[in-house]
C-alpha cells in the first residue's frame, strides 16, 4: 500500500490532532494536515531514523506484538496525549497509527473553585 491509497477526509478537519500512519517498514503512508504542520511532510519517507533506539524498540514491539502505547508529553505550555496502535489489513498488522492530541489547559482546581 502506498500513501496515495490512504484517504481520511475527516482527518484534515481535526485542528488539534495530528494523525500519522506508517507501514511495517516505518514508511509514512498518511499524514493529516496537523501532522504535516507539526512534523513536516514526511509521507513516503521512513520515520525510523528520527527516533531514538528506545523509541525504535517500542515501535517494533507495537508492530510485532500488536500492543498499544499511550503517554503524555509537555512541550512548552502545550501538553499532548500520544496514542500509538497497530492498524490491520486482512487481519494482519500492516503498520502503526499515531494520534497526537493537544490537551487543553485546565484551570487550577482548588477548594475555593468548588464552593
Amino acid at each position: 500500500m502506498s500513501f496515495e491509497d490512504i484517504r481520511c477526509p475527516w482527518g484534515d478537519t481535526l485542528k488539534t490532532c495530528a494523525i500519522t500512519v506508517c507501514d511495517l517498514d516505518g514508511v509514512v503512508l498518511y499524514q493529516n494536515k496537523r501532522s504535516i504542520e507539526v512534523n513536516g511532510d514526511v509521507r513516503d519517507k521512513s520515520m525510523i531514523p528520527c527516533h531514538s533506539e528506545r523509541s525504535r524498540q517500542i515501535i517494533n514491539r507495537l508492530m510485532t506484538q500488536g500492543e498499544n502505547n499511550a503517554y503524555t508529553i509537555q512541550k512548552g505550555d502545550l501538553r499532548k496525549l500520544i496514542y500509538q496502535t497497530p492498524w490491520y489489513e486482512s487481519g494482519e498488522i500492516a503498520g502503526l497509527v499515531e494520534f497526537s492530541l493537544e490537551i487543553p489547559a485546565c484551570p487550577t482546581m482548588s477548594v475555593a473553585n468548588l464552593n
